[in-house]
């Protein structure tokens, strides 16, 4: 048996121990695993819960219904609004912390009123490298992350969706729109659609991989790096320029490298 097929067998255990859980539901690639997985040893035992929030886009909130519905899961989706929580709209280094705390605590709840025992997060071993605020908030309302304890990471998860005939084994990392801000700028409704906007017309013009990045009047794209050579192509340049600035930015401009995960983290030197 292969590494990874233990990993596997590990998570499956842990869940066996585990009995029942509420999930973290957001639809990408990792909650989709845990998910399923979870789905799978525990059947009715398990819960998934989904926030709703103008942090995220209305394409992945319908994508979570459509598969926990494919599935027979219990689905819940619940309200959630981070730009009411005090501290998170001006957008510190630590916002996710506020946010994490926020969902992690109503989710403890629902747990708690449906007599489950524990709540479930898709962190995974690769997320234990980057700058990671919502973690504390984990740890410190007592979370566990099944697949991180199991040291599966982003590749094995992605093989093990893919061998297992989940839809979500290739899909793009999706991290919520306020990540698209860089620190110390406030997150506001308005500015939050302008992203989900820009970034829905680059998906629907048949980019994967997009970022776009919320530089106050200028717009920042970010695609795949394999991606850059489409804008090579003066109608597509014409196109974007145009509908982002219909959008509301007054600059367009593409970031020459690409996209990397957590690119806003480079101005950070010792937040951890």
């Amino acid at each position: 048996m292969d590494i990874t097929n233990l990993k596997l067998e590990d998570l499956k255990e842990n869940l066996r121990n585990i009995k029942s859980g509420v999930i973290a539901f957001s639809g990408g690639v990792d909650s989709t695993f845990l998910l399923k997985i979870a789905h799978d040893i525990l059947e009715d035992k398990v819960i998934a819960v989904t926030a709703a929030s103008s942090t995220y886009p209305k394409r992945e909130l319908d994508e979570t219904k459509k598969y926990a519905k494919s599935i027979g899961v219990r689905h819940l989706i619940i309200e959630s609004e981070e730009l009411d929580i005090k501290g998170y709209k001006e957008n510190p280094v630590d916002r996710c912390y506020y946010c994490k705390k926020e969902l992690f605590s109503k989710l403890k709840e629902i747990a708690k009123e449906n007599n489950v025992a524990y709540v479930l997060d898709g962190a995974n071993l690769d997320d234990t490298g980057d700058f990671r605020p919502g973690m504390k908030a984990a740890k410190e309302l007592g979370i566990l992350s099944p697949l991180k304890e199991a040291e599966l990471t982003k590749e094995d998860i992605r093989n093990l969706s893919k061998r297992i005939g989940l839809p979500t084994w290739n899909k793009p990392s999706f991290a919520c729109l306020a990540s698209r801000f860089p620190y110390g700028n406030e997150i506001n409704s308005q500015k939050l659609k302008m992203v989900e906007d820009a970034e829905q017309f680059l998906m629907d013009l048949g980019f994967k991989q997009v970022r776009v990045r919320h530089h106050n009047e200028i717009a920042r794209i970010e695609v795949d790096p394999e991606e850059r050579s489409k804008f090579f192509n003066v109608d597509i340049m014409d196109k974007v320029g145009q509908k982002l600035k219909e959008i509301g930015f007054t600059y367009v401009t593409l970031d020459l490298l690409g996209y990397k995960t957590g690119s806003m983290n480079a101005v950070l030197k010792d937040a951890k």
